[in-house]
C-alpha cells in the first residue's frame, strides 16, 4: 500500500494551498468581491477539477481532486465561499458532464468552469428533506417542452446562479422513478429566485428558495433520460460526499496548526499552557481525528477511482470528517479561551462553519443509515 502523492499531485497541493492564502481571503460576502473570487477559482482549476480538460476543466481523479481541495480548504479561511464553489461543481457541473447532451456540455461546461457562469442545484423541498424523491415539483411534457412548477428550498447559489439543476416529477406514480432532472437557465420565463436566507454560518454561501411558475424547459435540457433523475442526483452526491469534505480536512489541519501556535505562545503559571497536559491531550485528540478522517476520505475516493462500489466508505468518510470538523472546533474554542469566544479572532468560526456539514450532502443520520444498509441491516 503506497501513501505517497505523485509529484505532479505534490505540485498542485503546493500551487493551490499558496494561491489560496494569498488571493481567496478577501471578503466574499459582497457580490462584486465574490464574481472576482469566483474567476480566480476559474483561473485556479478549482470549478473544473474533475472535468476533462476539452470542456475547460483539468481532467483529474477524484483522489487528486481531493487533494487539491484539502488544500483549497487548508488555505482559503471563508469555507462558506469554499462551500459554496465545490457545490457548484459537484452538484451542478458534475451532473451536466456525466448526463448532459454533447451540446449541453460544450454550451455550458467551459462558462462553469471559468466562474464566468454559476451552477445550483434545486432538489430540496419542504416535505423533500432526506426524504429527498418525496418531490412535488413536477414537470409536464408539452410537446418538445417540459412546463415545470414548483417550490425548491435551500438552493446553494440560488441568488448568484446563472444556471440550475432542477429535478422534478415527471411520473409521479413511478416515486423515485419518476423523477426527471433538468437544465433550467435563470433568464428561463417563470423562474423567481426568493431573497438570501441568513445563516448562523458558511456567510458567504449565498442561498434561497427557488419557485417555478409554468416555467417552460425545452426537451433538450433533460439530464439523463426521463426518469433517471435518481440517478443523476445519486451520482452527483457520491462526488460531493466523496470530494467536498476534503475542504473540511483542509480546514481541521489549519486549525489544528494555529492552535498549536496559540499554545506555544500562551503562557501561564509561567509556563507555555501547551505543556499543560489539559491541554496537550486535547490537541492531540484534534491530530486523531483529523488523519483518521483523512484516511477514510483517500480510501473512499480511492475505492470512486477504481470503479468500485463506494458507498460504504463514501458515507464513513462523510460521517467522519463533518463529526470530527464539529468537535475539533469545539476544542479550539476551549483551548483559546475567552477569544475563541470573540468572533473578531475568527475561532469560534470554524464552528458555525462545520455544524452544516453534518446537515448537507445527506445528514449524519441519513450516512449512519446508508453504512447499516450496506452491512446488511
Amino acid at each position: 500500500m503506497d501513501f505517497s502523492w505523485t509529484e505532479n499531485q505534490n505540485e498542485l497541493y503546493a500551487k493551490v494551498l499558496a494561491l489560496a492564502k494569498e488571493k481567496l481571503n478577501s471578503s466574499a460576502k459582497e457580490p462584486e468581491m465574490a464574481q472576482n473570487l469566483w474567476h480566480l477559482c476559474g483561473e485556479l482549476g478549482i470549478l473544473g477539477l474533475c472535468v476533462p480538460k476539452r470542456y475547460g476543466g483539468m481532467g483529474l481523479d477524484a483522489l487528486t481532486t481531493t487533494r487539491v481541495i484539502e488544500a483549497y480548504g487548508r488555505g482559503c479561511e471563508d469555507m462558506g465561499f469554499v462551500f459554496a464553489t465545490l457545490a457548484h461543481l459537484f452538484a451542478c457541473t458534475m451532473p451536466i458532464l456525466e448526463y448532459g447532451t454533447e451540446l449541453l456540455k460544450e454550451a455550458i461546461l467551459p462558462q462553469l468552469c471559468s466562474g464566468e457562469w454559476k451552477g445550483a442545484n434545486a432538489i430540496t423541498e419542504k416535505e423533500a428533506g432526506s426524504d429527498v424523491f418525496a418531490l412535488r415539483t413536477k414537470a409536464v411534457r408539452d410537446g418538445k417542452s417540459y412546463v415545470l412548477t414548483g417550490h425548491k428550498i435551500y438552493v446553494t447559489n440560488a441568488p448568484l446562479a446563472d444556471v440550475f439543476v432542477v429535478y422534478a416529477s415527471t411520473n409521479p406514480t413511478h416515486g423515485y422513478l419518476g423523477i426527471t432532472a433538468f437544465i433550467v437557465e435563470k433568464n428561463t420565463p417563470g423562474v423567481i429566485v426568493g431573497k438570501p436566507f441568513s445563516k448562523m454560518g458558511l456567510d458567504s454561501t449565498f442561498a434561497s428558495s427557488v419557485y417555478f411558475k409554468d416555467c417552460h424547459v425545452p426537451e433538450g435540457n433533460k439530464l439523463g433520460n426521463e426518469g433517471q433523475g435518481a440517478q443523476v442526483f445519486q451520482s452527483s452526491m457520491q462526488w460531493e460526499r466523496a470530494c467536498l469534505f476534503a475542504a473540511y480536512v483542509g480546514m481541521m489541519e489549519r486549525q489544528l496548526e494555529q492552535t498549536i501556535g496559540y499554545t506555544r505562545s500562551r503562557r501561564q503559571f509561567g509556563r507555555a499552557i501547551s505543556k499543560n497536559q489539559a491541554i496537550s491531550h486535547r490537541i492531540a485528540d484534534m491530530k486523531l481525528r483529523l488523519e483518521s478522517a483523512r484516511l477514510l476520505l483517500y480510501r473512499a475516493c480511492w475505492l470512486f477511482d477504481q470503479g468500485k462500489n463506494p458507498v460504504l466508505d463514501v458515507s464513513m468518510s462523510k460521517l467522519a470528517i463533518s463529526e470530527a470538523a464539529i468537535q475539533s472546533s469545539l476544542d479550539a474554542i476551549q483551548i483559546h479561551g475567552g477569544i475563541g469566544f470573540l468572533t473578531e479572532f475568527g475561532i469560534e468560526r470554524g464552528l458555525r462553519d462545520a455544524i452544516p456539514s453534518t446537515i448537507f450532502s445527506g445528514t449524519s443520520e441519513m450516512q449512519r443509515e446508508l453504512i447499516a444498509r450496506e452491512l446488511g441491516l
